[in-house]
């Protein structure tokens, strides 16, 4: 960040002009009321408003601002709303039920993926019965004769991205290893697990370069192990581990008429004006945190470049194309009290958004949210442009900056702008000196109140930003399944 001296000066003028470009902007805003042809829906997973405010900061200090003035992609579209996610016998939910609420308009219970509410617990029997199934957005634009196409930076079997497609009433049933070791007898029944309701995702088959597509015609992320019959060691594919499976889902997948990569060279080789369908499994596990990107010998693409690929892919649809973006591992860094990670991936999640501004037409309704946010707050009077990742410095009596970090009265110590309710950062006794410290740094995890292992979501609102056809209708106070309404409407499904 620049320093004072090179900044522009701020006056009561540029106060107005900011104020006043706001009220204008909102008053050229006409409703677009016409059937949307697409649909993009982006998910921040635990992107919650103090999320999002930091990476705001963040991003702009990134980009020689102070950092307060900022603008994400996503907070120039020009509806918004908040979305209340509680769900079916959760006050603070898991992402599961979540986003369940937000493909199918029916909230549920924790831990089901598109499963009713009606059904509770790992009850595999019940969640057998067709009406305790509730059909996703993604079925149903698929039975129009549309696209689909699902985009993650965790597993693709994961919560978020697995209720686009799969029905069980056990998120973690990921692969035929995971859901014998949850229930067997579901196993022998043979229950599908999750991957393999990926691979048989169909609904009405669609024709993908002249013959039938295997069901999604994208999903691009990690959760290569969930997939792949594995060994210890396997020269094809570095980083295969675990149990041997007696199936190989990615095989099955490219006997279906589809095509499978697992690394950099193979994404880069994918032509969307010719290729399709596509898996695309870039790590055993989730994905990278954008910060670490690259680390891996194999490589592998960012979040905006997997969101490019999948709509030049999908925008060859006949009918149209309906595709979900999840920034997965946003939450991740949450949990793990480490809020540079879930900050900088945060920040590519919004230069997906741009991405998919610039190339979706005016026929594209998008949508971006998130599922839930995290006991992640942002305090102690630090000065305007303050480094968010820092330690606080307040204002002297002079109203300018004081040249050291404001000190704690009890303890005469330093502390951070940015402090988490609950997780790993806590300490036993005394809270350690932070004078001098790097709490930028990609292992510093910020100080917590209570200690726990993993940090947990919160239960407020969300924000929900959309444009295009049909955004008009995200407006005021919602429930989360509400969103599935707008989408849905907009399409011209009800």
């Amino acid at each position: 960040m620049p320093p004072a001296a090179a900044r522009p000066v701020e006056t009561k003028e540029t106060f107005f002009a900011r104020g006043r470009a706001d009220v204008e902007r909102n008053a050229r805003i006409q409703p677009d009321r016409r059937r949307a042809r697409n649909v993009i829906l982006f998910l921040g997973d635990g992107m919650g408003v103090s999320t999002i405010t930091a990476a705001r900061i963040l991003d702009g200090q990134q980009k020689g601002m102070r950092g307060e003035e900022n603008v994400l992609s996503w907070e120039k579209f020009p509806y918004l709303a908040h979305s209340k996610i509680y769900q079916a016998n959760q006050q603070v939910p898991d992402s599961a039920p979540t986003m369940t609420s937000i493909v199918t308009g029916s909230k549920t219970n924790e831990g089901m993926l598109s499963i009713a509410p009606e059904v509770l617990g790992p009850d595999f029997a019940a969640a057998a019965r067709p009406e305790n199934r509730l059909r996703t957005i993604l079925e149903q634009a698929e039975d129009r004769g549309m696209w689909t196409g699902v985009v993650s930076t965790a597993r693709i079997t994961h919560a978020t991205p697995a209720a686009c497609y799969a029905h069980t009433p056990a998120r973690d049933a990921e692969s035929d290893a995971d859901l014998a070791a949850l229930d067997p007898a579901a196993a022998s029944a043979g229950y599908p697990d999750i991957a393999r309701q990926l691979v048989e995702f169909r609904v009405r088959p669609t024709t993908m370069n002249g013959k039938p597509s295997p069901g999604l015609e994208v999903a691009l992320g990690g959760g290569r192990e969930k997939f792949l019959r594995t060994t210890d060691a396997d020269p094809e594919y570095p980083g295969r581990t675990g149990e041997r499976r007696d199936r190989d889902l990615a095989a099955a997948w490219a006997a279906r008429g589809g095509a499978w990569v697992w690394d950099r060279r193979g994404f880069e080789a994918i032509d969307p004006a010719t290729t399709g369908p596509v898996l695309g499994l870039f790590e055993p596990s989730h994905m990278q945190y954008e910060l670490d990107r690259g680390k891996d010998r194999a490589g592998e693409p960012s979040l905006t470049e997997m969101t490019e690929k999948a709509i030049r892919i999908l925008e060859r649809g006949p009918a149209g194309y309906f595709l979900m973006v999840e920034g997965g591992r946003i939450d991740h860094g949450h949990h793990e009290g480490n809020a540079i990670h879930a900050l900088t991936d945060t920040i590519e999640m919004a230069r997906a958004v741009e991405k998919a501004a610039a190339l979706a037409g005016d026929d594209t309704l998008i949508v971006v949210t998130a599922d839930h946010g995290h006991v992640f707050a942002i305090g102690g009077y630090p000065t305007r442009g303050n480094p968010i990742l820092g330690l606080v410095v307040a204002n002297g009596k002079d109203g300018r900056p004081s040249p050291e970090p404001t000190k704690d009265a009890a303890d005469g110590k330093p502390y951070t702008t940015l402090v988490y309710a609950n997780g790993p950062g806590a300490v036993a006794g005394r809270r350690p000196d932070l004078s001098g410290v790097d709490t930028a740094a990609p292992g510093f995890r910020q100080p917590s109140g209570v200690p726990m292992s993993s940090e947990t979501h919160s239960g407020e609102d969300v924000v929900v930003y959309a444009r295009g056809p049909g955004a008009y209708l995200v407006s005021g106070t919602m429930e989360d399944n509400a969103i599935y309404f707008v989408m849905a409407r907009a399409l011209g499904m009800e």
